[in-house]
């Protein structure tokens, strides 16, 4: 997945996007303890990710999506997560359209 995934980079999040066999969106979530310390970041960036993914899911189509939490998602507010999210599924929406 990491070796010829599309990344889409921002401060709070990496997300790496590459298409599958027609399975549907699917999620993986990567929120390394070197990154977000406290198990209460890292269980936020979590749950922010899945409810984001889960709003989008319909229109990323058949997509794998790995997204990786950086160290300033611990210090980010809700909404700020929410938009940096919002801003990679357009972007990833996108991409899979050129495919």
């Amino acid at each position: 997945m990491f070796d010829r995934a599309t990344p889409s980079r921002d401060q709070y999040f990496t997300v790496l996007l590459r298409s599958n066999d027609g399975e549907g969106a699917r999620l993986g979530i990567i929120a390394a303890k070197r990154k977000l310390p406290t198990a209460v970041g890292r269980n936020r960036a979590k749950r922010i990710i899945r409810e984001s993914f889960r709003r989008h899911r319909e229109t990323l189509g058949s997509m794998d999506v790995i997204v990786l939490a950086q160290a300033a998602a611990g210090r980010a507010d809700n909404k700020i997560l929410f938009d940096s999210l919002e801003r990679h599924w357009r972007r990833c929406q996108e991409l899979a359209g050129r495919d």
